[in-house]
């Protein structure tokens, strides 16, 4: 792990998004409530929520820290669903790696709720799209 002993503790925030793409049939479905294995975006936003923080326990040498916000979005669109997190900590090192974690989980998350009746499925465009720091 990289040494952070040195640096100071700051408010740290970053967000990450991704998208999984879907049928338009899978995507009523989401939003009607149909699915057969349950509210799909519910049980992905946990997930999500979930994986951020455990990211630690994940990733080889992340520094485990202590979040104070974890916040796992969705938007319904006409062919997939749009998935960003936003994690926060008051801490010396970022929170980089637990959006994106959440992130990739969510999706993994819906890939697996809707395999059984959508056999195209594709989980793309995971970024990190902003990072700030400011005095905690």
């Amino acid at each position: 792990m990289v040494d952070v002993s040195e640096k100071p503790v700051v408010r740290r925030e970053a967000t990450a998004k991704g998208f999984i793409a879907l049928q338009p049939a899978t995507v009523a479905l989401i939003a009607d409530g149909g699915m057969p294995k349950g509210d799909v975006l519910a049980v992905a936003r946990i997930a999500g929520i979930q994986a951020a923080k455990q990211t630690a326990n994940l990733i080889p040498l992340c520094h485990q820290l202590p979040l104070t916000k974890v916040a796992v979005d969705f938007e319904i669109e006409p062919n997939g669903v749009a998935i960003s997190a936003t994690v926060r900590t008051d801490a010396k090192t970022g929170v980089e790696m637990e959006a994106l974690t959440a992130v990739s989980i969510a999706a993994m998350t819906i890939y697996d709720m809707c395999k059984a009746v959508d056999k195209t499925m594709v989980v793309r465009e995971i970024t990190l799209v902003e990072k700030t720091k400011a005095e905690a």
